[in-house]
């Protein structure tokens, strides 16, 4: 199962006021495991970066005006999330509604509302009552965000996967032993198709002589409707 644990930065909280998103950063997962595959990308709002949004960002103007616009990189980062992809993102709300709003203003296809699986709603639901920030959440699981001095998407998306798999049960939710490979990581010529062989020698049985004759004495008193003599 792949999913896509993401999170974007803006230079406002309404799309419908003209407020653009500046940053998207994104985290692929296989079966709850990051994988290392990642997105990351600035974005050129278009309009200027309020104060407010540059302190919490550390993104200006003159950094931002060259980088290239929603509708130039749209494309790849629908390539990149594909289709059915669930996306994990606190607040999913906030981003649904800033990308949808993107996706549209550059003629592209919108993603639906159902694909998006809100880890502040798993938080409050875990958790009623609590903070369920995301610096908050990193501390009740002993999480390190020391660098997240700014908000930065692809660190953010880094921090919420750790937070993600915490909430759903663990690191390792599904004691999967293998290291986890994609299509895009497997090693050519590697055998995927590799099972176990039988043992070149049986393991000695176990049961002692004795123990085997008191059990046969056992089922002769049950008589011959005894489950064991239904078998070889």
């Amino acid at each position: 199962m792949r999913e896509i644990v993401l999170d974007t930065e803006t230079t406002g909280f309404e799309p419908g006021e003209g407020d653009r998103i500046v940053e998207i950063g994104a985290v692929e997962l296989f079966n709850h495991m990051p994988t290392g595959n990642t997105y990351h990308q600035y974005i050129n709002p278009e309009r200027s970066m309020p104060q407010e949004a540059f302190q919490v960002h550390g993104l200006g103007d003159e950094f931002l005006s060259d980088k290239p616009k929603f509708a130039q990189i749209g494309l790849d980062f629908l390539n990149f999330i594909g289709t059915d992809s669930v996306l994990v993102i606190h607040n999913a709300k906030f981003d649904m509604k800033f990308l949808n709003a993107e996706l549209g203003w550059a003629g592209m296809p919108l993603i639906p509302d159902d694909r998006a699986l809100d880890t502040l709603a798993m938080a409050r639901r875990r958790f009623p009552g609590s903070p369920a920030t995301l610096d908050a959440l990193c501390r009740r699981f002993s999480i390190d965000n020391s660098s997240r001095t700014l908000h930065g998407a692809l660190l953010d998306s880094e921090i919420l996967a750790e937070v993600y798999l915490e909430l759903i049960g663990g690191r390792q939710p599904g004691f999967g032993l293998q290291p986890v490979e994609t299509g895009q990581k497997r090693q050519a010529g590697a055998n995927q198709d590799w099972r176990p062989k039988p043992r070149p020698e049986p393991l000695p049985p176990r049961l002692t002589a004795e123990e085997a004759e008191a059990h046969a004495a056992f089922v002769a008193q049950l008589g011959e409707a005894a489950i064991w003599n239904r078998y070889d």
